[in-house]
């Protein structure tokens, strides 16, 4: 049987803290999720000026990261390359770029999503939260 890492709330704390300066440091208005391997909501927050819906659209980016244990922007490009009936997947409820899976030791223990800015920038936000924890 193996051993697999979680994440703890200081984990998910200090993730969200370094997203969030991320997103101060650019002057990007963003909702941040963090997510566990389950895609279970463990954090939540909108930023000063964040469009409403991205406080929707941020959990579904890190929940599809999380379950399909990939960038969500695998998925977009997939649609965007042709495959429309990969709408249709079901459980992955925001197939944009700016999810990304949090990997430990080859296993994915969580996702972080943003949303708000361009996707790419969506994505540099959560990296730089992610990294924040050393991963």
């Amino acid at each position: 049987m193996k051993t697999k890492s979680f994440l703890e709330l200081a984990d998910v704390k200090a993730i969200a803290a370094a997203a969030e300066a991320e997103a101060l440091k650019n002057k990007w208005a963003v909702s941040i999720a963090v997510v566990d391997d389950g895609g279970h909501l463990l954090w939540l927050q909108r930023l000063d000026g964040a469009a409403p819906i991205s406080a929707q659209i941020a959990p579904g980016k890190a929940n599809t990261a999380a379950l399909g244990r990939r960038e969500s922007k695998v998925y977009e490009d997939i649609i965007n390359g042709g495959r429309t009936s990969f709408l249709s997947a079901p459980h992955l409820k925001a197939m944009l770029e700016g999810g990304v899976p949090i990997v430990k030791d080859g296993n994915v223990i969580g996702a972080v999503g943003v949303s708000g800015v361009k996707s790419t920038e969506d994505a540099q936000i959560a990296r730089a939260g992610i990294a924040a924890i050393g991963l």
